[in-house]
């Protein structure tokens, strides 16, 4: 199946830089480094595409107040005192900062999704922030499902954690694994699955046992309450031309 290509042409690059110069000169606030320009193309692939897309992204920035959004803000506390997303303080084996989700915390029916929206895009400036752009630049995003039940599906959550990455903060997941993920899950991954890119769903990586997950980060760096058990039917369904894409 198709996939995005890593390497853009270097004239292109040059050329998006040259265009973005401009705006950048009449206003440093709209400035993005030249590692985001190559995430931005990489994404968008053509140069009329990404700089329309790095406008309207410096426009929602300033909108919605990006730069805002600090720890003494009164929704990010109200998130941070719920635990269900925390930075860990360690890195994956690529080096990647690594954001946990424990879904078991989350209630999807009680929640305020504008709250939690806040405080996803403060999570990923500040896990942006912490790459150290010259070795890596993505982030590790991990979804543990241990105890899940229906009440803690939120495709809402789901559709706007999509939209953020998709359109503000472009090829910045460098890999999603879930872990502990049960079978009544299927049926959520059925609906979600349509909503990504082949490319971005090719990120995604159903973890069966710890073994699994060794390849990608180490076991022991996880919260003591993190604990990653070997599933009894593995998930073959689940990561089904996923991983192949």
């Amino acid at each position: 199946m198709a996939s995005r290509p890593t390497e853009i042409k270097e004239a292109d690059f040059q050329e998006l830089k040259s265009r973005c110069q401009l705006i950048f000169e009449a206003d440093p606030a709209q400035y993005h480094t030249d590692a985001s320009l190559r995430r931005f193309l990489r994404a968008f692939l053509t140069i009329n595409d990404t700089f329309n897309a790095v406008l309207k992204c410096n426009k929602w920035r300033r909108e919605y107040g990006v730069e805002n959004l600090k720890p003494d803000n009164e929704d990010i506390k109200s998130q941070v005192a719920l635990g269900t997303c925390k930075i860990l303080p360690h890195r994956d084996m690529e080096g990647r900062p690594i954001i946990l989700i424990t879904a078991k915390l989350h209630n999807a029916n009680d929640r305020e999704i504008e709250a939690l929206t806040k405080y996803t895009v403060y999570l990923l400036e500040t896990a942006s922030k912490k790459c150290n752009e010259d070795v890596v630049d993505n982030l590790c995003v991990i979804f543990d499902l241990k105890d899940f039940s229906m009440a803690n599906m939120d495709y809402q959550f789901v559709k706007n954690l999509i939209w953020l990455l998709t359109k503000y903060y472009p090829e910045r997941l460098g890999v999603c694994l879930i872990i502990n993920a049960p079978m009544m899950f299927w049926g959520c991954w059925q609906v979600i699955r349509p909503w990504l890119h082949d490319y971005t769903a090719s990120k995604v990586i159903f973890i069966n046992n710890e073994t699994q997950l060794s390849q990608y980060l180490c076991p022991d760096i996880l919260p003591k309450e993190v604990v990653v058990e070997t599933a009894s039917q593995p998930n073959q369904q689940l990561s089904s031309g996923i991983q192949d894409i």
